[in-house]
């Protein structure tokens, strides 16, 4: 199968073209200048462009593309970019794949479980309507950004993803040095839920999406066990045979983070009702099977 994807030098992006490859699909990656390559298509998100003849023959498209959420302070240029790299890049990706005559069959395009805002010690998924805040907002337009694809009948996914535990990036990627050296604690009062995924299952439920025919709309790619932030810290502590002493007060992280603390403090308790009705199996469902596997 030919599969067009964005986003291909991120943290996911890596890992599933690399998991495509080793069983013999061809990727073709969608990069931000002019293609070297046979196996790059140009694109501009912010112009909404995209050489649309690199897509003949594809089918299936996997738009992963967008500036990190915890990359920088939440200033109002960031949060501009953050955005528009969002919204604009998924217009243009669905309005390229609605333009050609032979459609690819599927359109998985990632989203996040910010969807949901702050759920508390609720229990979510995917039928639960959007929460208050940017990040909800912001879920939202990324979304309807893709209608494009969905009026000219293409089958489209919205990969709700939840935090992914890898040593390679996001947010465990720099849980893992602090930790390691033995400095790791709960991050506020610890009671705030994560929604957790290991690497090997996002990659592997990215997979699913594009090969079960029965899906499309949101869902939500997040173990089937959500955990609280105190759960995290001691499953880290134990995986890692390191003490987890120091505490890290809210008061500190909004100091240094600003409204970006609002996703660190913030609970959200998701389950992904629609993966596991699907039929997929996770291969790392706890948080310390997730960490051991990173």
């Amino acid at each position: 199968m030919m599969i067009a994807v964005t986003g291909s030098t991120g943290l996911i992006g890596t890992a599933l073209v690399r998991s495509l490859r080793a069983d013999g699909h061809q990727v073709v990656r969608l990069v931000r200048r002019p293609s070297r390559t046979g196996d790059e298509v140009e694109w501009d998100p912010l112009r909404q462009y995209v050489d649309a003849r690199g897509l003949h023959g594809c089918e299936a498209v996997v738009h992963l593309a967008g500036a990190g959420i915890a990359d920088r302070r939440w200033t109002e240029a960031y949060r501009k970019e953050i955005r528009d790299s969002r919204v604009l890049g998924t217009a243009a990706v669905a309005e390229a794949v609605a333009t050609l005559d032979e459609r690819p069959r599927v359109l998985v395009c990632g989203s996040a479980i910010g969807f949901y805002g702050d759920t508390g010690d609720h229990a979510v998924d995917e039928d639960t309507p959007p929460g208050d805040g940017f990040l909800p907002s912001l879920c939202v337009e990324w979304e309807e950004a893709a209608r494009a694809a969905e009026e000219a009948g293409v089958r489209t996914v919205f990969a709700r993803t939840g935090l992914v535990v890898s040593r390679a990036g996001g947010a465990w990627g720099r849980l893992f040095p602090i930790f390691r050296a033995g400095l790791g604690g709960r991050l506020g009062g610890g009671n705030q839920y994560w929604s957790f995924i290991a690497l090997h299952d996002e990659v592997a439920a990215l997979r699913h999406l594009l090969d079960t025919e029965t899906l499309e709309g949101p869902v939500n790619l997040t173990a089937p066990q959500p955990v609280t932030n105190r759960e995290v810290t001691a499953a880290m502590g134990r995986v890692l045979r390191r003490p987890t002493p120091f505490p890290v007060p809210s008061v500190a992280l909004r100091a240094v983070l600003g409204e970006l603390s609002q996703d660190v403090l913030g609970s959200q308790r998701v389950l992904p009702a629609r993966l596991l009705e699907s039929g997929f199996t996770f291969a790392f469902p706890t948080i310390d099977e997730a960490i051991r596997a990173a």
